[in-house]
């Protein structure tokens, strides 16, 4: 275990060596640090994601006593409010109803019509990092392309969209393993700042529709149910959370890896087809969202070991999108790679509803930079990230060859 140390720069550096050992000496891990049961094989992990027993929240079943846990701090109250009526963080049956609205709303036809808005946009982004000979991928296409996109689909005016970065950013920090007290201090302010906001604005919508997300949302029903208001807004933020992050991160940390695998750079450069099993191998490869966390509802075992009610279980996606059980040569970026059944955007219920967007989005930067900027070339190391389940870089600064 004493290789598995989310806070060493060493393990975020690299920490796929470290799984390797993991997956090695068994199926499950207690981990005193975070209290929490790792799993990091991938069959285990898949099961997981569909067992029932286990669940993103406990409080449909019991109250945090029952459950042997503290409630939240009251001055978190507004992170917690925004977070729990998420459909990301509720269980059946607000889970099923939730998502069931929210898929009247979000459909493949509305995802699909978005494609020339993500390609048009893409192409533009790529030709002003042209012009200037460079920059920061991060910033300069990979951060502006999904957030402009997510705020479009919700219908957010161009010139509100600057906090929502920042607003995203301070949010999902709370996201990470024992999260400080600044950190829940920015997550607590950015909840009720991006709640208030949203708030005004689904207020405006329901006066005069439109025909965003946000309207859409308004206007679901089923068997007479609505969403909440609150459920519109928890739903709204958990869209741009996680819509975006996941989409930023797989872009730098996949030209990352490409820079660092310049046969494969080669090939995909040669080969624009290659772009869809390009995407869905990067996601692997360098997964953006490292963990995932469930609740044990009732007592379950994995390989003779019995993991009680009330314990937290952390599923490492990294660790299983590189298990040599289920992917050959696992440590290898193969950008032809057929079978590739990544977990990187989960499973059973809780699959990202969000991810034909994100394989939109990814396809169309990827495209613009291989056709626009084929000479393409790393500038700079880039700085990891000092987060472990949230996967990315500070930057990624890149040059014109």
């Amino acid at each position: 275990m004493a290789a598995f140390d989310p806070w060493d720069p060493y393990f975020l550096a690299d920490p796929y060596p470290a799984y390797a050992e993991l997956r090695a000496k068994g199926r499950v891990h207690y981990y005193e640090p975070t209290n929490q049961w790792l799993v990091p094989r991938h069959a285990d992990v898949s099961a997981l994601l569909r067992d029932r027993r286990l669940g993103r929240t406990y409080q449909h079943r019991f109250t945090h006593e029952d459950f042997g846990r503290t409630a939240p701090p009251a001055a978190h109250e507004p992170f917690h409010t925004l977070n729990d009526h998420g459909m990301l963080d509720l269980e059946p049956p607000d889970h099923t109803r939730i998502r069931r609205l929210v898929s009247k709303a979000f459909t493949p036809r509305t995802v699909e019509q978005l494609k020339p808005y993500v390609a048009k946009l893409a192409g533009e982004l790529v030709d002003r990092l042209v012009a200037a000979g460079g920059g920061d991928l991060l910033t300069d296409v990979a951060e502006p392309l999904p957030v402009a996109v997510i705020a479009e689909m919700l219908g957010i005016p161009e010139s509100d969209r600057a906090p929502l970065r920042p607003w995203s950013a301070d949010i999902c920090g709370m996201y990470e393993l024992n999260p400080s007290q600044e950190t829940a201090a920015k997550a607590v302010r950015a909840s009720v700042e991006f709640s208030d906001y949203l708030r005004e604005l689904i207020a405006q919508r329901r006066k005069e529709p439109g025909d965003d997300l946000i309207s859409g949302l308004i206007a679901a029903h089923d068997e007479g149910d609505r969403l909440t208001e609150q459920e519109m807004i928890s739903t709204a933020v958990l869209l741009l959370n996680a819509g975006h992050e996941a989409t930023v991160n797989a872009t730098v940390n996949g030209w990352w890896s490409l820079f660092r695998n310049p046969d494969q750079l080669a090939a995909l450069r040669a080969d624009h087809s290659l772009v869809p099993s390009a995407i869905e191998e990067l996601m692997r490869y360098d997964t953006p969202l490292q963990l995932f966390e469930r609740w044990v509802l009732d007592e379950i075992e994995i390989d003779g070991t019995t993991i009680p009610s009330g314990a937290e279980i952390a599923m490492l996606f990294g660790s299983a999108n590189h298990d040599p059980e289920v992917f050959q040569a696992p440590d290898q970026l193969d950008l032809t790679r057929k079978d590739n059944p990544h977990i990187s955007f989960s499973a059973g219920i809780h699959y990202c509803i969000g991810a034909p967007l994100a394989r939109i989005e990814l396809a169309a930067s990827m495209t613009a930079l291989l056709e626009k900027a084929p000479t393409l070339a790393l500038a700079t190391d880039p700085e990891r990230k000092p987060n472990f389940v949230i996967r990315g870089l500070e930057g990624l600064d890149v040059r014109i060859a």
